[in-house]
């Protein structure tokens, strides 16, 4: 296994619940896939959960290298949970064919951890190939 690259990223939970309660539904409908708009607000706390999911797509093009924009779009990278919980990454459209590209590789893992201790949420992102 070879690292291709990592990333990490911080949000101010607070920040979210303002962008929530001011323009809700097209941010979410912006950046957030339905399964995840639909996970997060379910929780108890949406905000927090937002704020770990935005931190981990922002995480994961740090990752890739390629930052936001040329392709990218935060919609096509997903936060997704196992049956048990543990978040995981799936890659959709011009980002995964992206990845691919810069890998040269067709086997990759991303792995994902998120972390929320108010008012902070963070994520950090491994990419491997082998």
């Amino acid at each position: 296994m070879k690292i291709f690259g990592i990333g990490t990223d911080i949000v101010n939970i607070k920040r979210i619940d303002n962008i929530l309660k001011k323009n809700g539904k097209s941010f979410k409908n912006k950046f957030f896939s339905k399964n995840e708009i639909k996970y997060c607000d379910k929780k108890n706390n949406p905000s927090s959960f937002y704020a770990k999911r935005f931190a981990a797509k922002e995480a994961v093009t740090k990752a890739m290298g390629t930052g936001i924009g040329k392709g990218i779009s935060l919609k096509n990278i997903e936060v997704i949970n196992d049956r048990n919980g543990k978040p995981d990454i799936l890659l959709k459209g011009m980002v995964k064919t992206i990845l691919k590209r810069r890998i040269k590789k067709k086997k990759y893992d991303i792995y994902l951890s998120l972390s929320d201790d108010k008012p902070w949420a963070q994520a950090t992102v491994v990419i491997s190939y082998n």
